[in-house]
């Protein structure tokens, strides 16, 4: 295969097509929401179960006998929870759907000697039995912390659909119980204890009956969670990290982005002969790969078919985000998937670089005015840093962070100084005060990775917010100017999304539909800096590499870019802020940019 990148597309049309998925899971999936929804309402709404749909409802599983409210809950909420698991063909969902039936088949024939019952029952049981090979997904990354998530979900549900419970019969109800009194005979009947509501006639036993069920089911499908063994998410060994340091010596000048593959929270698979590799991260199901696969580009398909096959056994969504041209189009021909355009990457040639020019005008003066009042650079590998300085960068860095989370995932390295990264380069900025603050006279940093054996590629950019404005720039030329005695000829900076419709979308003659695109990545640009990291780039005079995202089909599109924000660290989910260690507030950084990000 020819290594040669192609004319650049706006779009890589899939060059096979993949076959259409099997829709047994789906369709069975969806089954078992019906007739979870169709449970809950019977045991729920008595004008239900005396409806026409109680025919139906009748012969469901878990609406049989004198327990048919709480019976119906809990069959109800147990097939809404497997439902996904089953569109996902997870092979233990499918183990309990295929529990769960045969007792409901049983109870049919015990409670109310229902043949018809028994019949519906197999018959739901049946297409799971049929295609048994089809639900053989393995399970996701998972913690303790699942379990704790369930018991915040499923108590906040049964309080929600216990309070619908007791609501449920306003004619058979004793005075006018306030609120709070309703509340808390929802609150006392989850634990099994009466509370201040009663009923006439057997009513208040189906409520309690309904309430014991709802408290049951929640502690023991966290007791569940909580004692099951876990499945944590891969990791990047120290074999893993070695093989692609190999690869990366020897083909890491084909990708800016190869560097970022040596993440150690990332997994990795290699192909078959060892030659070629894909690091990824499972987030939220979706099994997300970053830049082009490491290694010879003749050995990347077999190194693409070992990702296909992970995200197949697992029944994850496949997905890539900042591959190159030569990535896209090898992506789309062996596995089928379909590739669009994201951005550009923002790529210096050294030797072309020159601060000369009208064109360079701001950026000159903007470095003139910074140098005037007393800043002075360094750039050098980590290597020649001292451990005392490295420290001091590391600490530095931590704390001008804009965010409380670290960002980045496809175009950051996550890690500063670390010993295995001596050939990584730092541009420090610094400044002789009065009074030295923490950090020395140390007031800005700048980070960059290896781009083969003659570039480097931006990493973070963070700054002392008490320093001038223009760090940034400053640290950047400084960086480009030092780049020939380092033996570097090309310098990646920042990724900017969706590059292409902005600079389209101001120039004249731009048509409606491309200047309301780029008005609402203008919006957009006040939480995600998706204008201002174009604008900051381009005062670079780079050349514009393109980036795509690859992807099975266009209805995957939200999901995949929901996991790529959770990834990349725009949204994350922790604890309430109320019970997190306190730390110091962080004021924002006008003129922060942050850690390249896709």
């Amino acid at each position: 295969m020819s290594g040669e990148v192609p004319t650049r597309p706006t779009r890589i049309r899939r060059a096979l097509r993949a076959p259409r998925p099997d829709r047994i899971p789906l369709l069975v999936g969806r089954a078992c929401v019906l007739v979870g929804l169709l449970d809950i309402a019977a045991g729920s709404f008595p004008r239900f179960r005396h409806s026409r749909m109680h025919a139906l409802a009748e012969v469901l599983p878990g609406s049989f006998g004198p327990f048919a409210a709480a019976l119906s809950l809990s069959a109800g909420v147990l097939l809404l929870l497997l439902a996904h698991g089953l569109k996902r063909r997870k092979r233990r969902a499918w183990r309990a759907a295929v529990a769960l039936l045969p007792l409901g088949a049983v109870a049919q024939f015990t409670y109310r000697h229902s043949l018809l019952g028994v019949l519906i029952s197999l018959a739901l049981l049946a297409p799971l039995l049929r295609h048994r090979d089809q639900f053989a997904a393995l399970p996701d990354p998972r913690s303790r912390w699942r379990a704790l998530a369930n018991f915040v979900l499923m108590s906040a549900g049964s309080v929600l659909l216990g309070l619908l419970v007791v609501n449920a019969h306003p004619h058979r109800m004793l005075g006018d119980p306030s609120l709070a009194d309703r509340l808390t005979q929802v609150l006392y009947g989850l634990f099994g204890v009466e509370g201040p509501v009663d009923y006439r006639g057997n009513t208040s036993w189906t409520v309690a009956f309904s309430l014991g069920a709802l408290g049951l089911l929640t502690a023991i499908t966290t007791i569940y969670l909580a004692f099951r063994p876990e499945h944590p998410a891969a990791r990047l060994t120290e074999e893993d990290e070695t093989r692609l340091r190999a690869l990366l010596a020897r083909h890491g000048g084909r990708d800016s982005l190869g560097h970022f593959a040596l993440r150690r929270d990332k997994a990795v698979v290699f192909s078959p002969s060892g030659k070629a590799a894909v690091t990824y991260r499972v987030v939220s199901g979706v099994m997300l790969a970053s830049g082009d696969p490491i290694g010879d580009v003749e050995a990347w398909p077999g190194a693409i078919e070992r990702f296909m096959d992970e995200a197949r056994a697992h029944s994850w969504t496949p997905a890539v985000m900042g591959c190159s041209e030569t990535g896209g189009e090898v992506w789309t021909r062996e596995t089928g998937l379909d590739a669009l355009e994201l951005g550009d990457e923002a790529v210096v040639d050294v030797a072309d670089f020159s601060l000369a020019g009208r064109a360079m005008r701001n950026v000159r003066q903007m470095v003139k005015r910074i140098e005037r009042a007393g800043y002075e650079t360094r750039v050098r590998r980590v290597a020649d840093l001292s451990d005392a300085e490295l420290d001091r960068v590391r600490r530095a860095a931590d704390a001008w962070r804009g965010t409380d989370t670290e960002r980045g995932f496809s175009m950051a390295l996550g890690r500063v100084g670390d010993p295995a990264d001596g050939d990584c380069l730092i541009a420090t900025a610094h400044k002789q005060d009065s009074e030295p603050g923490e950090y020395g006279d140390l007031k800005a940093v700048l980070h960059f990775v290896p781009w083969g054996t003659d570039g480097v590629s931006l990493d973070l950019m963070r700054r002392d917010r008490a320093a001038d404005p223009g760090m940034n720039e400053l640290l950047i030329v400084a960086a480009l100017q030092a780049a020939p005695k380092l033996g570097i000829a090309r310098v990646s900076l920042n990724f900017a999304m969706f590059r292409a419709a902005l600079a389209r979308g101001e120039k004249i003659g731009a048509g409606p539909v491309l200047r309301a695109w780029r008005g609402l990545l203008v919006f957009l640009s006040r939480w995600f800096q998706i204008e201002s990291l174009y604008k900051f780039n381009a005062k670079f005079r780079p050349r514009w590499e393109p980036r795509f995202v690859v992807y099975r089909r266009s209805a995957d599109l939200p999901r995949i870019g929901f996991a790529a924000m959770q990834a990349e660290g725009f949204v994350t989910v922790s604890l309430p802020r109320f019970l997190r260690r306190r730390t110091p507030a962080r004021r924002p950084c006008a003129h922060q940019a942050p850690a390249r990000t896709a």
